[in-house]
């Protein structure tokens, strides 16, 4: 093997040195490299549906009122929020009218953890209204159905 000359250590040298720059500067520019892009994702369809329920006592006769207590149930895995409750009233017998009766439903934006069932979200009262006009026996052996929505 042949020895270098100062000269050629030098020219080494150097070249190395180069080497190592160039190396660096390519290094120091991958690390400052800008640039932008975007995502996107469809959201489940989660905490939107609850089943609701209207809960009363038996035995309500014309002139009286009774509790109505409303609940949810939210099989999804999202929270959601039951707002504005609406309430109406069918019959099993034709001549019972559900215009005798009044429902009132009362809630506010009551909160229903995913996965939670009979969770309280308002309150109301269910009113057989007394008919001075008309004989209200038909109702004596009538189903009254509470039906409960959410706005």
């Amino acid at each position: 093997m042949r020895k270098l000359s100062k000269k050629s250590r030098i020219t080494a040298a150097v070249a190395g040195v180069a080497l190592v720059a160039v190396g660096g500067g390519a290094a120091y520019a991958y690390w400052t490299t800008t640039g932008s892009g975007s995502g996107q994702a469809t959201n489940s369809a989660g905490g939107g549906t609850v089943t609701l329920h209207a809960t009363f006592a038996g035995g309500l006769a014309p002139g009286n009122s009774v509790p109505v207590s409303y609940t949810a149930d939210n099989s999804t895995t999202s929270s959601t929020v039951v707002g504005t409750l609406s309430a109406s009233v069918t019959t099993s017998v034709a001549d019972c009218l559900p215009t005798w009766f009044d429902v009132t439903a009362v809630t506010t934006n009551s909160p229903v953890a995913a996965g939670s069932t009979g969770t309280s979200v308002g309150s109301g009262v269910l009113k057989f209204n007394d008919s001075t006009t008309a004989n209200q026996d038909a109702c004596k052996s009538a189903i009254v159905t509470v039906t409960v929505g959410s706005l």
